[in-house]
């Protein structure tokens, strides 16, 4: 399989996915608005090795209520300018009903990244596993394995790097379990937005995303209207060479 029959298969298997969703009847959905802001870290420290460390911060109404916090630290390794891996773990804090207590949530995860140019534009698309502990409530474990398929595509409007460009994006994630028994089809997230270089090193995305998650209740969703504004940092702490 050469790597344009790739990126057409990556990217028709996350189309399918995403709309897989809308054949189902009688779904009960819920609407809310949510804010979304994240700083997102790859820093180059040794010869192929990268260092990943997020943190997450999603609030409900806007910017009223809790969502949840989360972080996740991995070590990746570049095989070139194009393709990485990655192994990591992340640790969630979700607000209960209440708002004042957690339910926290462990996981594991792997990553295959592939970054290529079409045109002037520039497509990324990355496929991560994550093996993940939750309890949400009291006493219990429940674990699921999640897979999740995304394609990211900037397009540059100006010559100019540090102008805005748009961004595109579609993350689709299914998860698998003993304990997973309606909601296989665990949420897929759609974003249109701006990205902005702000320095070399340093550049965000804006704008807004839909992410709809099915609940673990037979056809039950969450329908999240987000706003979105994600920070991406990366370093190069590598010695240079003289």
């Amino acid at each position: 399989m050469n790597k344009h029959t790739f990126h057409q298969v990556i990217i028709i298997a996350g189309l399918l996915l995403a709309f897989s969703f809308k054949t189902e009847a009688q779904k009960v959905i819920n609407n809310q608005n949510q804010s979304w802001v994240s700083i997102n870290t790859t820093a180059k420290f040794y010869k192929n090795f990268s260092i990943i460390a997020d943190a997450h911060f999603r609030r409900n109404k806007f910017f009223g209520d809790r969502s949840f916090e989360f972080l996740r630290t991995a070590i990746q390794y570049n095989i070139d300018d194009k393709l990485s891996f990655a192994v990591g773990y992340g640790h969630m804090w979700m607000a209960a009903e209440d708002n004042t207590t957690n339910k926290e949530e462990n996981r594991i995860f792997e990553q295959v990244q592939y970054i290529t140019k079409i045109g002037n534009a520039t497509l990324l698309q990355k496929v991560r596993n994550e093996q993940r502990w939750a309890n949400p409530y009291k006493g219990t474990n429940i674990f699921s394995d999640r897979v999740r398929l995304l394609n990211s595509l900037t397009i540059p409007i100006f010559k100019n790097i540090y102008l805005p460009a748009i961004a595109l994006a579609d993350e689709v994630c299914v998860q698998f379990g003993k304990d997973i028994v309606y909601n296989t089809f665990d949420q897929n997230r759609w974003f249109v937005g701006i990205k902005q270089q702000v320095s070399k090193t340093l550049s965000f995305d804006l704008g807004y995303m839909e992410v709809l998650q099915q609940k673990a209740a037979i056809n039950s969703y969450d329908n999240n209207h987000t706003f979105r504004w994600f920070f991406y940092y990366q370093p190069d702490f590598r010695k240079k060479k003289v």
